[in-house]
């Protein structure tokens, strides 16, 4: 009899779990009866060190290891709709916390004391519970859109396998594990109860399919082939993830971390450890920062936010999903404000402006009428989360020299007022060009990084990114990534573009109509010359603009004076309303560098009324000032 008693208590435990029939082979790191196992002792029976046929704890199934007394911290999120409680003594969770918290020697059993164990306790969870997914919920459960209908509403996952399941109608340790098998998913070690392959333990209680409940939709419905569900991108072996191939493969996992998650709301890897970036972005870049995950590495946006780039969340504003559409501080830039990781799809080809590119899919946005939008549609709209309407926006010096307009329509940081239908003339990033006179200097198409390759066709429509980009992005020739999360350049911009400036202080010595302090007389025109107004070369052809065909003084200023561009013409547009500015060709004087003349600052079409340069313009010409 008694060496029959190990298949006895394997079959009334098989009962109690009503999961595989388990044995010696598949119990795997359980099994701690042999020297293989990471923790092993010397009793013969792999069951005992769980289970005793006799004077166990009175709870569980024929539970011999001693329970956790341990008060655990619970998962919390902006996002919870279930709230997790602590596990209740017996039930099937506290089974498992009794080694798996690290507060009980494995092998204490209850009846015989302890048992002699060697080797390293392996994936334990803690006393943080905040780190991993919740279980031991608050009954009933409640709906939320991105769960599976019947989860609330029967209790039924979505599993066809029937593997993944609530146990008495919760989410507990074994909906995702059985302890006595470790190998249902060969690809993990972490005793899954199926295949976990491309997350179909995760969807299994999660939606994919759009679903309202509470008004509220589901995040998750732009999963179906959005690239981190499809990629085919290799993991490498030592990644740390787990062994599925690719980033397909892992889907959810690529992201989340079911255990001891390094971001703890979401339960994102945030992998990195790095000082002063958000958890959120910090996820993203276990592949998108050059990090070592994958075989093949992707463009490593982590390198472009680190040279001019936009400002990470600090400690005290992280993302949250549940935040406005409209941001009303500055400093919140997290990936996740402009990409949608449950909807991004790979940008095979660059489409026209003004779509959203696939990579943006699923983004929020704003509309050029202050619309809020689910998902933009357009590339500004995501742009004008943060450079439209909201408050608090900031111009930080670091970011380089920023022109103060005559014409602002209220907040010179506001983008829609320059850009949208009713500015005098925009750059047509919010509607189609509809400029009234001739543009002789504007090319068929713009030049590549190089200045040297044609790319993109010139069309009706600009993006935002055909002048703030990184300096390297592969569209225009690059092999960097493609957006604007950083450049060596001013401003992110793609290319170098110098605003003039003057001294601070008071006229003579400084302040508005004194001279130049940064004159570029002569400068290159071939836009493959890296000179300083390389950006506008893109499109313009710079030798036409300095002919003097639309304009007598081009050259007199920029040739001979050197003088940018920047100091009469606004590179967005120019906002209705403005005082003496007939707005057309985008003349918008910048007032840190221009004065009144006689208390007027305006332009006809034809001339100026202006202090600049330490000169008078009138219509009737120009006298030069002398203090």
């Amino acid at each position: 009899m008694r060496r029959w008693l190990p298949l006895i208590l394997l079959l009334v435990v098989s009962s109690a779990f009503a999961q595989t029939t388990p044995n010696r082979d598949i119990l795997g790191a359980h099994d701690l009866s042999v020297a293989s196992s990471p923790l092993h002792g010397t009793m013969s029976s792999a069951c005992l060190y769980c289970h005793v046929p006799h004077s166990g704890t009175g709870k569980g199934p024929l539970w011999g290891q001693t329970f956790s007394s341990q008060t655990y911290t619970l998962y919390n999120s902006t996002t919870l709709q279930n709230e997790p409680q602590q596990p209740v003594i017996g039930e099937v969770s506290s089974l498992c916390l009794s080694c798996h918290d690290g507060t009980v020697a494995p092998g204490l059993s209850v009846p015989y004391g302890k048992f002699f164990t060697t080797g390293t306790m392996e994936n334990l969870v803690g006393a943080q519970l905040e780190r991993s997914h919740p279980f031991s919920l608050r009954l009933p459960l409640k709906d939320a859109p991105h769960l599976v209908a019947t989860l609330a509403a029967s209790g039924a996952t979505s599993d066809s396998t029937g593997s993944v399941k609530l146990i008495n109608g919760n989410v507990e340790c074994s909906s995702c594990h059985n302890p006595h098998n470790q190998f249902l998913d060969k690809n993990s070690s972490s005793f899954l109860v199926r295949d976990g392959k491309a997350g179909a333990i995760c969807l299994s209680c999660h939606e994919t399919q759009p679903r309202t409940v509470n008004s509220q939709s589901n995040p998750l419905a732009t999963w179906p082939s959005n690239i981190h569900e499809t990629s085919v991108a290799a993991v490498k072996a030592n990644s740390g993830w787990g062994n599925y191939a690719t980033v397909g493969d892992f889907a959810c996992a690529s992201c989340h971390a079911q255990h001891n998650a390094g971001g703890a709301s979401g339960l994102l890897r945030n992998p990195t450890g790095l000082i002063n970036i958000d958890t959120t972005s910090q996820s993203c870049y276990s592949c998108h920062g050059g990090g070592d995950k994958l075989v093949q590495a992707l463009p490593n946006v982590f390198t472009e936010m680190a040279k001019r780039g936009h400002p990470y969340a600090s400690d005290t504003n992280q993302h949250s999903v549940t935040e406005p559409t409209i941001l009303m501080q500055n400093r919140h830039t997290t990936c996740v404000d402009c990409h949608d990781s449950h909807g991004s799809k790979q940008v095979m080809t660059f489409s026209t402006p003004p779509g959203i590119r696939p990579s943006q899919n699923g983004a929020r946005g704003v509309s050029s009428d202050g619309t809020l939008l689910a998902a933009a549609s357009q590339q500004y709209e995501t742009c004008l989360r943060c450079h439209g309407t909201s408050t608090g926006k900031l111009a930080p010096e670091s970011f380089g020299y920023l022109p103060s307009r005559l014409a602002t329509g209220g907040d010179q940081l506001n983008l829609i007022p320059q850009f949208g239908s009713a500015s005098i003339s925009a750059h047509p990033v919010m509607r189609d060009r509809n400029s009234p006179g001739t543009q002789p200097s504007l090319l068929s198409a713009m030049w590549n990084i190089d200045g040297t390759t044609a790319g993109r066709l010139m069309g009706t429509r600009l993006f935002c990114t055909d002048c703030h980009n990184s300096d390297v992005n592969r569209e225009f020739g690059g092999i960097g990534p493609n957006g604007p999360h950083g450049s060596v350049n001013d401003h992110i911009l793609e290319r170098r573009y110098v605003a003039s400036e003057v001294a601070a202080g008071t006229f003579p010595t400084g302040g508005p109509g004194s001279p130049i302090i940064n004159p570029n007389p002569n400068p290159p025109t071939s836009p493959s010359s890296g000179g300083p107004y390389s950006l506008c070369a893109k499109c313009h052809d710079l030798t036409n603009v300095l002919s003097d065909v639309t304009f007598p003084k081009h050259s007199k200023h920029v040739n001979e004076l050197g003088i940018s561009c920047s100091v009469c013409h606004s590179a967005h547009g120019v906002p209705a309303g403005g005082s003496g500015l007939n707005g057309q060709r985008l003349v918008n004087f910048d007032i840190k560098v221009v004065a009144p003349n006689a208390g007027v600052i305006s332009y006809s079409g034809t001339s100026c009324t202006l202090r600049c340069h330490m000169a008078d313009h009138t219509s009737s010409g120009v006298t030069k000032v002398v203090p």
